[in-house]
Formats: C-alpha cells, structure tokens, sequence
C-alpha cells in the first residue's frame, strides 16, 4: 500500500468503489444512502469535517490522500450498519489514523484504481456496410391525355 501516493477526487472515489467491490461489504441497509460515496457526497463529508480537505491542491485539483480512503471507507462501514450521519459525525470526526484503519477494515494491499471501463473495452472491428439490393428502374410516367375540346 502506497501511503504517500495522492489521488484526484475522481481516483478517490474509484478506490473506494474498489475496496469495498472486493471486501465483505454488505452495502447500505436501506435506499436512502448510496453504497458508494460520489464526488457530491466526499465534497460534502469534507463540509461537514466527516473528510479531511484535500491533502493538496495543483491549480484546480484537489489531491487526496490514504487517511480519506480511510475516512470514506469508515463512513460507508459505519452506515452499512444503519449508523446516522450524526452518529458517524460523533464518532470519526477527529479519529486517529489507527482508529480509521481498524473501522475501514482495508486489506494490507489496495488494490490498484481499475482503469475506466471505456478504456477496458477492446476497439470493435468495423463490419462493413451491406451492399445494398439494387433498386428497380423507375417506370416512366403515363403520357398525359389532351384536355377535352370544347
């Protein structure tokens, strides 16, 4: 496990989805919380100091660190058990690394960020176009008739 490695907000997200993918993870008891947290939800868990801020920030990037994988993992632990956010709040806010880590239950190794699924598919080969039937020659049109004499 890389402990000083820093992952975007989107790379965060993904690890945790990861993690708790491979781990005994029941999931959320009900459907009013989600089973893995979105980048809405980790920027409002750092509102309410459920997450550290950002470990850094480049320019516009905000980089996050293993005590947020821990944190969100902790959270999402603590909810599959049908814990309220206030109750959560009460007790990680402030926690130390090793309470984190014994809560988030993370194996020695993370697994490593799967890659996008847009970036796992292979390339289809493009069939080619059917060749089209061919289409009969237009018939002529009907001579028209003289108008009536009057």
């Amino acid at each position: 496990m890389v402990a000083d490695a820093l992952w975007t907000l989107d790379e965060l997200v993904q690890r945790v989805a990861d993690v708790l993918d491979g781990a005994e993870y029941p999931g959320a008891p009900n459907g009013r919380v989600r089973d893995v947290p979105d980048r809405r939800a980790v920027r409002w868990y750092a509102t309410i100091g459920l997450v550290d801020r950002p470990a850094s920030v480049q320019g516009r990037t905000a980089r996050y660190g293993m005590r947020h994988l821990w944190q969100l993992v902790a959270v999402k632990r603590r909810q599959a058990e049908g814990r309220t956010l206030a109750e959560i709040q009460a007790e990680l806010t402030g926690a130390t690394d090793a309470t984190l880590r014994r809560i988030a239950a993370l194996p020695e190794e993370v697994p490593a960020t799967r890659t996008r699924f847009w970036a796992d598919r292979p390339t289809p080969t493009p069939t080619p176009a059917p060749t089209p039937a061919p289409t009969p020659a237009p018939t002529p049109p009907e001579p028209r008739s003289a108008p009536p004499a009057r």
